[in-house]
């Protein structure tokens, strides 16, 4: 990884931010806290995400930062200097046990809750008892995640959105189970880093994509049985109900793949059969087409116009 810092295996990183997984998400997220200045240790055992990742994580501060010049927004909280500062903040490991200092971990694994119980357990045993696990999950109840650890009452969810660093809100979701005092630092924390936090009770897919998952499947029904074209479909949300991004440009944005984990998800947790993913959108996964990571989903993504990828993920 040339000048990036990568910790050898065992080897933890003191008070540091914990990241799992470098995917579009957990760069962002590790985007998020290397900007307002806190050292962030991201874990991914996968290494192509780790070899390309200081690179992803360099090219996202470097477009936060023009978009946020020409929106005239604010920068985060404390920002570091330069892109270069920021992204030395960042230590990559393919080692869970490099988080054994972490003081709050983010876990930002795909939406497979196998995945998300073996990445607890394990962090469970790697990470002091006073550490906050914090998931990115899009769907699965926090209490669900909560019963994987020995803390529920340190389990918290901070569902952030796509892309992570340009998204001033986080939803915070708490469980029954989730103390007092976890809910406390959470918010602080993500304060600290520019985000506003909207605190919601827990249920499969919370706010969020409890509405939003039947509302992406819903358009491509609509688009898989002709109603009307894509285009058209996005323009009546744009044109008459003032959304600044239709439903199909929304999945694409998101990636196909994730929302259809994301229903599926739902579907079992709640057994509603609304959330049965639509025809279109399973196939359109089947055949690798999941939006404008993979150069095409519902729209076509010709590779120089495709958005970076720490704008590909919703989470």
């Amino acid at each position: 990884m040339g000048e990036h810092q990568q910790t050898e295996p065992g080897e933890p990183v003191p008070a540091a931010i914990g990241v799992v997984g470098a995917g579009t998400m957990g760069v962002g997220v590790a985007q998020c806290f290397a900007e307002a200045g806190h050292p962030v240790v991201v874990v991914d055992p996968v290494p192509d995400a780790l070899e390309s990742g200081p690179d992803r994580l360099r090219d996202g501060i470097r477009m936060a930062r023009l978009l946020r010049r020409r929106d005239g927004a604010a920068p985060p909280t404390a920002p570091l200097a330069r892109a270069g500062d920021a992204t030395d903040a960042v230590t990559w490991s393919a080692e869970l046990s490099a988080l054994a200092a972490a003081h709050f971990v983010v876990e930002c694994a795909p939406e497979k809750e196998p995945l998300k119980a073996k990445i607890l357990r394990e962090l469970d045993e790697v990470c002091g008892p006073a550490a906050i696990f914090a998931s990115c999950t899009s769907c699965v109840p926090v209490t669900r995640l909560g019963s994987f650890t020995e803390r529920p009452d340190r389990m918290i969810g901070t569902h952030f959105m796509n892309p992570a660093p340009l998204k001033d809100t986080v939803e915070v979701v708490r469980a029954p189970a989730t103390a007092d005092a976890t809910l406390r630092r959470t918010v602080a924390l993500l304060e600290g880093i520019g985000k506003r936090s909207l605190v919601v009770g827990d249920a499969p897919g919370f706010v969020t994509n409890r509405v939003l998952m039947l509302t992406l499947n819903e358009a491509a029904t609509v688009l898989g049985e002709g109603t009307a074209d894509a285009e058209t479909v996005d323009r009546v949300f744009q044109d008459c109900f003032g959304h600044p991004m239709g439903p199909l440009h929304t999945a694409d944005l998101i990636g196909l793949d994730t929302v259809l984990d994301s229903l599926l998800v739902l579907l079992d947790h709640t057994g509603d059969e609304r959330f049965r993913p639509c025809p279109l959108l399973a196939r359109l996964v089947a055949e690798g087409s999941t939006g404008r990571k993979a150069g095409g989903g519902f729209y076509p993504y010709p590779k120089l116009q495709r958005v970076s990828q720490g704008e590909t993920r919703h989470g």
